[in-house]
């Protein structure tokens, strides 16, 4: 199965070499479940040729807000609204949780109530344990779109983990982020954030993570539709 990797941002220059770019870290996370990728840089306008260039659909995380004057943004809602219509998977991290609820009519807006980064503790709908993810975000989805279903939330960010019925699958924090990375990325965008926040995310750090039940549950749905 083919699944196109839409890169709507990209990792730190000086953190590629150790870690890897934004879509590498998709792969690895999804390795070995008989996927292939193909990487389209919409963030540099490049896009697919068709809806039908892959199998699914995975939209990244970026710096960039869903709602900022970019001219590669409004062509990516319009791209997403036809692989939606056209029954293709799509799944979306971060920003792509928020440009795929933005693009189907929701809300998506910075945050009054401040930053999320570091692990974080997301309850979810099915009352299964909470899940353990790794979160770097202010903005996040105020209003769903209608057809949007909640399955899982904390009490920062009430619309984390969002179901289109079968056609979509979006998660607000970042499975494909490990310890390490994230590590490195607070040591170099550490300025951006408050102190306390700062410190509270590197010390959240050594907390056990649920990363790789998320990583499934994305597999799960590109394979079957179905979300466990």
């Amino acid at each position: 199965m083919k699944i196109g990797i839409l890169q709507a941002g990209k990792c730190p220059e000086e953190l590629q070499n150790v870690h890897g770019d934004y879509d590498t870290m998709f792969a690895r996370i999804l390795d070995g479940q008989g996927f292939t990728f193909e990487t389209y840089p919409v963030v540099d306008s490049l896009f697919p040729p068709s809806v039908d260039s892959a199998d699914g659909w995975l939209i990244t995380g970026s710096k960039h807000g869903v709602y900022e004057d970019h001219p590669w943004i409004p062509p990516l809602e319009t791209f997403l609204r036809e692989a939606y219509a056209a029954d293709r998977p799509i799944v979306g991290v971060c920003f792509g949780h928020q440009i795929l609820a933005q693009a189907l009519g929701g809300t998506v807006e910075k945050f009054a109530g401040g930053w999320s980064v570091g692990a974080t503790d997301y309850d979810l709908a099915s009352g299964a344990p909470p899940d353990r993810i790794i979160a770097w975000h202010q903005d996040q989805v105020i209003t769903p779109p209608a057809e949007a279903r909640v399955l899982a939330s904390s009490g920062f960010c009430r619309y984390a983990m969002l179901a289109y019925g079968t056609k979509a699958f979006t998660i607000q924090p970042h499975p494909e982020f490990s310890p390490a990375f994230m590590a490195d990325l607070l040591t170099v965008r550490r300025s951006i954030l408050p102190a306390p926040i700062a410190q509270a995310a590197e010390d959240s750090l050594t907390l056990s993570l649920t990363s790789s039940r998320a990583a499934t549950q994305i597999t799960t749905f590109f394979k079957t539709r179905q979300i466990q």
